[in-house]
């Protein structure tokens, strides 16, 4: 993988997965401040949209902002993003951007970073992303949020940043980033109490259909779940087991076509290689259909999943992951396999991990009732707060 245009210096190998244990407490003070920008509905344009109308916290800081179709509707009236919205919870964890994991892979593997193709380098960048973008909090320039900002919490800013803090508002809208970031690297953002958290301290036991669900998870023959979302349950610190492994996956999930954009054919969200463009990384288009690899704590209180919000039952999208090789006629539209995927880029989908590597119309990897088995593991990742909700899911 060739550096980023300008660099000098060799792209750097991540030889273990982060150390949870080495993150920072965040400033209770500025948290308490990026709380307050993060529940603020005058920070959109028009006013009304705060950053929890999407990000509900009942919903483990997911939602959809009312849409009902998988991604989020924006705070201009007909506006509507074209991403699912992905729960903050734990986002702490996540080491900043490409960095490469050295796997024994043939090349380099992109690793790290915020959004689902990791455009933003810190959470700091993530946080400020919707409050800047057309589709959701449409705040057309960074002038115009400071505005918003010193008018509500100017007193507040200056007390933090420094009395020149709004003589810049490139350097304001940083400072509000920081702020949010502060919120989001909270210990309240990582709870760690669903039932598998008590299960690792050796608090409370698993059911004989979510151990079954664990070791299917697990098997690199059935499931194989595990290879992408990694989790430690050797270690009695919930903190291992974060069932990410901040990669990135092609794997061509079905088009959803309740999203306005994709009404018109030739639109295609690409991801990561839209962000490898932007850093000039050799051969981007290598990268076509790739997104991040999401944490898998409280999945189960999703509305909607994958990055296009394209299912909205936990269990299709298990039952997607064991039948896309094998019947693939269940998910695509009729003669276009991996609908959502330009026809050039198709070659980049992954077809070779178990259980994507099945032959058409052969025994899928996981029948119904092992299926069944992973969705129950799967709930048992739910935080406290929200259990009653994940209860009412599919």
């Amino acid at each position: 993988m060739a550096n980023p245009a300008g660099s000098s210096t060799p792209t750097p190998l991540l030889q273990a997965m982060p150390d949870p244990l080495a993150v920072a407490p965040a400033d209770p003070t500025l948290a308490a401040l990026g709380r307050k920008l993060f529940f603020d509905p005058r920070l959109s344009e028009p006013r009304g949209t705060s950053c929890a109308a999407c990000h509900i916290p009942a919903q483990a800081f997911s939602g959809d902002h009312g849409s009902g179709l998988g991604v989020p509707l924006g705070s201009k009236p007909d506006s509507m993003g074209v991403r699912n919205t992905p729960s903050l919870l734990y986002l702490r964890y996540t080491p900043p951007r490409f960095f490469y994991q050295d796997d024994d892979a043939l090349q380099p593997a992109p690793f790290g970073g915020f959004f689902a193709d990791g455009r933003a380098n810190t959470l700091a960048e993530q946080a400020m992303g919707p409050l800047l973008n057309p589709m959701e909090m449409n705040n057309g320039s960074a002038r115009h949020v400071a505005g918003k900002l010193e008018q509500a919490y100017g007193a507040a800013m200056r007390a933090h940043f420094g009395r020149r803090i709004f003589a810049h508002p490139e350097q304001a809208t940083a400072a509000a980033g920081s702020a949010l970031e502060a919120f989001l690297r909270s210990e309240d953002m990582s709870p760690f109490s669903s039932r598998y958290d008590e299960h690792l301290r050796g608090k409370a036991s698993l059911g004989s259909a979510e151990l079954k669900g664990l070791q299917l998870f697990k098997n690199p023959d059935k499931g194989n779940c595990a290879s992408c979302h990694k989790f430690n349950d050797t270690s009695s610190n919930p903190a291992r087991s974060l069932f990410t492994d901040f990669g990135y996956d092609a794997i061509a999930v079905p088009r959803n076509g309740k999203i306005p954009a994709n009404r018109m054919p030739g639109h295609y969200d690409k991801g990561l290689c839209e962000t490898a463009r932007t850093l000039a990384w050799q051969d981007p288009g290598q990268w076509c259909a790739y997104f991040k690899t999401p944490s898998l704590r409280n999945v189960a209180v999703r509305s909607h999943y994958m990055h296009n919000g394209v299912f909205d039952s936990l269990r299709d999208v298990v039952r997607f992951y064991a039948t896309r090789a094998t019947k693939p006629g269940d998910w695509y539209t009729p003669g276009v396999k991996f609908d959502d995927v330009p026809e050039k880029y198709r070659v980049n989908v992954n077809v070779n991990s178990i259980p994507y590597n099945r032959r058409e119309g052969s025994r899928p990897a996981l029948n119904d009732e092992e299926i069944d088995d992973i969705v129950a593991f799967l709930k048992a990742l739910t935080d406290a707060p929200y259990a009653a909700a994940a209860a009412q899911r599919k």
